[in-house]
């Protein structure tokens, strides 16, 4: 078994405590059910909306191809293009 640390809201806590007991479930056993469902249906099993103005003009430029990466003919260059982002940016690149 792992055990996982999660931070919550104080209200949010109490309020699915509450809930979870009227349905004879504690947080373990509640957590351990949302996780199951998001394996199967591989995703968040409900609907996510964005109302963030930020992530919708991102999500226009995407699906418009603006911004997107490159093409690159062979795995060597991709690798080159990577490694040079990751000196230009100095992020920790791992693969």
């Amino acid at each position: 078994m792992a055990i996982v640390t999660v931070r919550l809201d104080e209200n949010v806590k109490k309020e699915a405590e509450i809930l979870f007991k009227k349905m004879d479930l504690n947080m373990s056993t509640a957590m351990n059910l949302f996780l199951k469902k998001c394996i199967l249906e591989r995703g968040i099993p409900f609907e996510l909306k964005i109302s963030n103005k930020e992530t919708r003009k991102v999500l226009e430029k995407v699906e418009k191809g603006i911004g997107l990466s490159k093409i690159f003919d062979s795995i060597d260059k991709m690798m080159e293009n990577l490694i040079r982002l990751c000196l230009k940016t100095r992020n920790l690149c791992y693969f």
